[in-house]
């Protein structure tokens, strides 16, 4: 047998005497996609910064093209030697344009000190076509949606010599069509004799795309094969060590449409805004969610789903829309004025408006229930947070050394948890939740769904907002499709099925095309 590209024996890792990685092992053939699978918390995310330079290991070692890489490795060194990370929490400069992130430092240059613009774009340019992301590399990375900074953090993978990518939830942030053109670009960069790590809760994926996998639970090394040898089952059982349901919400009574409504929407409309090109426009977005229902907004990316979120809790102006909270009015002037009226978002991105990275786990989760903490009117009491702490460490299974610990030490998965968690403290009336799941692994994914069903059932109404049609028909009562800004559809929970949701959410676009 060849030797293989990389080789890691024995590799573990120490935090202030807490074990991430106890005797991690992998093994990687040239022009092979592996998966590397594993629950939030089980090492993955340590050992790729191990790969990448980022932190060395306190033991083991890292064969890579022959040679064993030195612990005092820099990660540009390591990208020297050929091993690219494109990490799940970007490392993109916002206020710079997409090709001068794809080229940072390696820019072309007229004589030695100017760098030539015009080259630059022109060969981010022609990445960009390759990948088929339709944005000019004069733009802001700010301006970009999340799925679009994704694919320029690939586009970025691209321009530089790579014999190993590692890729970290890739796919998390894209639609259908992005992950189709993902894996076309994987499986060429494959044919090219160049290594991915394929690292995804979104284990379909791993018999689209992957040839071998290896799976850690608990920092440990415990089993890998060929995916074609394999099953969903026997991988989800390695993964968590047990056998995890994923089921549909069970029929609820077919009258629960004639409960009180908690959320009336009407005439909500939002124009583009002038100085962002990809932003997204609303038109005469109307539903309404009743008290303990859960709806799913599902709809291609750019449809607007993020944008109704960000209206209703305040965050986004909006030109038009009245808004009733069981039955009186309600205007969504500011994210606070919604936390007070009993409406709490968990937000897309958990990086920049979800988690307070800098501060621990606990002042995360209790932070926006401190009144209901208080002793003498005064002071937090330390026992009722605990408490509080507890329930939802319990409920959402967050992985961590000690609630002290900040929460930008924990893996991306439970750092969505601890944002999941300081909602629910909240006891809201209504619950918005968009992309609830995004890097959790499968077996907390359907916890996270049990304790949205809990939330249901004690009256709250819960709006689903997900790109992961499955997701949406496993939650949801009923769910409202969207099409470039309006809603292009609605059905019940239990009649729904990918092909009806995917042509719901098309529809709009192709009578729009047609006229």
């Amino acid at each position: 047998m060849p030797q293989p590209l990389l080789n890691v024996t024995q590799l573990a890792k120490s935090f202030s005497g807490i074990w991430a990685l106890k005797s991690a092992q992998l093994t990687v053939q040239r022009g092979e996609i592996h998966a590397l699978l594993g629950e939030n918390g089980a090492g993955k995310s340590t050992l790729l910064k191990a790969l990448a330079g980022a932190q060395p290991q306190t033991r083991g070692e890292i064969w890579f093209n022959g040679e064993v890489l030195p612990l005092n490795d820099s990660p540009v060194e390591r990208q020297n030697k050929g091993i690219i990370t494109i990490y799940q929490e970007f490392n993109l400069l916002p206020n710079m344009t997409v090709a001068q992130n794809m080229l940072l430092g390696r820019e072309p240059r007229k004589g030695k000190w100017m760098i030539d613009e015009k080259t630059l774009n022109q060969e981010a340019q022609t990445v960009l076509d390759y990948l088929q992301l339709k944005v000019a590399p004069t733009t802001a990375v700010a301006r970009l949606s999340v799925a679009q900074q994704q694919m320029v953090e690939i586009a970025r993978a691209l321009t530089l010599n790579a014999k190993l990518i590692i890729m970290d939830e890739p796919s998390a942030a894209l639609s259908d069509s992005e992950v189709e053109s993902l894996h076309r670009v994987v499986r060429e960069l494959k044919a090219r004799g160049v290594s991915i790590i394929y690292v995804t809760h979104r284990l379909h994926e791993v018999f689209q795309i992957c040839g071998r996998f290896t799976v850690f639970q608990d920092g440990r090394f415990t089993g890998t094969g060929a995916v074609a040898q394999t099953d969903v089952t026997q991988l989800i059982r390695l993964m968590v060590g047990r056998d995890v349901a994923f089921n549909r919400r069970p029929a609820r009574d077919t009258h629960h449409q004639h409960r009180p409504v908690r959320l009336h929407v009407s005439g909500l409309c939002r124009d583009k805004p002038p100085m962002d090109p990809s932003g997204i426009a609303l038109h005469d977005i109307s539903f309404q969610v009743h008290e303990g229902e859960v709806l799913g907004i599902a709809g291609l990316v750019g449809a607007g789903r993020t944008e109704i979120a960000r209206c209703l809790f305040g965050a986004d102006p909006f030109s038009a829309g009245t808004f009733l909270l069981d039955g009186q009015p309600y205007q969504p002037r500011d994210p606070l004025h919604a936390l007070a009226q009993g409406i709490a978002l968990v937000p897309e991105d958990r990086k920049k408006e979800g988690a307070v990275l800098g501060l621990s786990v606990r002042e995360n989760i209790s932070l926006s229930s401190l009144d209901s903490l208080l002793h003498w009117g005064s002071f937090v009491d330390p026992r009722k947070e605990d408490r509080l702490i507890s329930r939802y460490q319990q409920a959402l299974q967050i992985k961590m050394a000690s609630s002290a610990l900040a929460v930008r030490k924990l893996s991306g998965g439970n750092q969505q948890k601890v944002i999941l968690a300081r909602c629910m403290a909240l006891n809201p009336r209504v619950l918005i939740v968009d992309e609830p799941t995004r890097g959790i692994d499968v077996g907390t994914k359907s916890e996270v769904h049990q304790v949205l069903f809990a939330m249901a059932q004690q009256g709250v109404a819960v709006i689903v907002i997900s790109s992961d049609l499955p997701e949406v028909m496993a939650v949801a009562d009923r769910i409202i499709t969207l099409s470039e800004g309006r809603v292009s559809g609605e059905i019940h929970g239990d009649e729904a099925t990918e092909e009806r949701l995917m042509t719901m959410m098309a529809i709009h676009h192709q009578s729009r095309n047609a006229a």
